[in-house]
């Protein structure tokens, strides 16, 4: 029995069965009960065509005799008909998911996912057609999917780091990549602070998505939105009141913040190839830089570079202020080594937003940690008020 089943499991059953109905009448007699039987016994096991002749004689067996809880042929045949009957249903819920996904129809391709996974929880493709579905009505302006779509991602990123399945995409770290940017960009929406190590990671396998200009626009957003706003709003009672060791510790936070924004916008730069969107971006990012260290001196250095070293990981918290202050100059974790590379497109100039008009024409900062230097009793001024940036809505992920 359990060699059956497992034939059965997997035999091309739903395939279109061009096979004849059985000659015979339907009455339940003896002679067409061991008929149909035999029928069943010669084709079970056979192709596709063979397996429906086998599937027709075991129905004609139940359809024309009463159910007799003694029979143990019926019983059997039974087992067999329901398993067949399951894998039909099975592949044709499989065929919509694939066809809901394919027409964009990405709140039935949800719908149909989470259907299917409730009959075969280890279909791996389904959770990510979810995944991706999720995302990518988000992109049309349908945010409420996106709760699903990091879900399943988590599960699908989950189950192809245990060793399944990744299709539909290429390889590995294509998958991986796409769905950490999934998670990442569903995570932004309400919590952006724990959407930038989700976005660090899609950076970081080899895929065509770390090409993309996008991703560093939507990581320097997360750092903005996230622990940026968060500090510049530690900050904002020690305004125009003299420096104290927390103020200065607050900047020194900041500051590592913003050289991850800087960093995440100057890959941006580099990879975008559209001229106006590349000036946009660097307007952006010159505003940021000459905001962090007070010149323009190493910015075209640090785009001409900035591919070639890793991205920098999240900053580790800073709990105590150094015992002697730093001489200022180009930020210290900018273009730290790392993973990187490519060409793409960019978004608009509004899509980095991390900096934007927030950064520019806004007062000077007299900390230690901004300028390299001491004013003891001097009024430090607030960091950059961040401001939210606008998302690209036509942005997909590829497979």
């Amino acid at each position: 029995m359990k060699r059956m089943i497992k034939l059965f499991m997997f035999a091309a059953i739903v395939a279109a069965f061009a096979v004849p109905a059985l000659a015979q009448s339907k009455d339940c007699t003896d002679e067409n009960k061991a008929a149909w039987y035999q029928k069943f016994l010669d084709n079970y096991k056979g192709s596709a065509e063979q397996q429906k002749v086998a599937y027709d004689a075991a129905k004609s067996y139940l359809s024309s005799c009463p159910a007799d809880p003694s029979d143990q042929i019926a019983a059997y045949l039974k087992k067999f008909v329901d398993l067949v009957d399951k894998a039909r249903s099975d592949v044709a819920a499989k065929n919509q998911l694939e066809d809901a996904y394919t027409k964009k129809n990405y709140a039935e391709a949800v719908r149909l996912g989470k259907q299917v996974l409730a009959t075969d929880p280890e279909y791996i493709r389904a959770e990510i057609l979810v995944a991706l579905s999720g995302f990518s009505a988000s992109t049309t302006g349908d945010t409420s999917l996106l709760g699903d779509a990091a879900e399943y991602a988590k599960k699908a990123i989950d189950a192809i780091n245990a060793g399944k399945p990744f299709a539909p995409y290429s390889s590995k770290d294509q998958a991986l990549a796409s769905l950490n940017y999934v998670v990442g960009r569903a995570t932004a929406k309400n919590t952006p602070g724990d959407a930038i190590p989700y976005f660090l990671k899609a950076a970081r396998f080899e895929s065509d998505l770390k090409k993309s200009p996008q991703l560093y626009l939507d990581l320097a957003g997360a750092y903005n939105d996230g622990p940026r706003a968060k500090l510049t709003a530690d900050y904002q009672p020690f305004v125009g009141k003299p420096e104290t060791p927390e103020s200065k510790l607050i900047l020194e936070n900041l500051n590592q913040v913003i050289d991850r924004q800087v960093d995440a916008l100057a890959r941006a730069a580099a990879l975008t190839t559209n001229a106006t969107d590349k000036k946009a971006v660097m307007d952006d990012l010159t505003a940021l830089y000459k905001y962090r260290n007070k010149s323009e001196t190493g910015l075209n250095e640090l785009v001409a570079s900035v591919l070639s070293k890793p991205i920098p990981d999240v900053p580790t918290p800073i709990t105590s202020l150094p015992s002697t202050s730093t001489p200022g100059g180009a930020p210290t974790n900018v273009g730290s080594p790392g993973t990187n590379g490519g060409a793409g497109n960019s978004g608009s100039a509004k899509t980095a937003g991390s900096s934007n008009t927030s950064t520019t024409g806004q007062t000077k900062t007299t900390s230690a940690s901004a300028t390299g230097t001491q004013t003891g009793s001097a009024k430090p001024a607030v960091s950059p008020t961040p401001k939210p940036r606008p998302r690209r809505s036509n942005h997909r992920v590829g497979m």
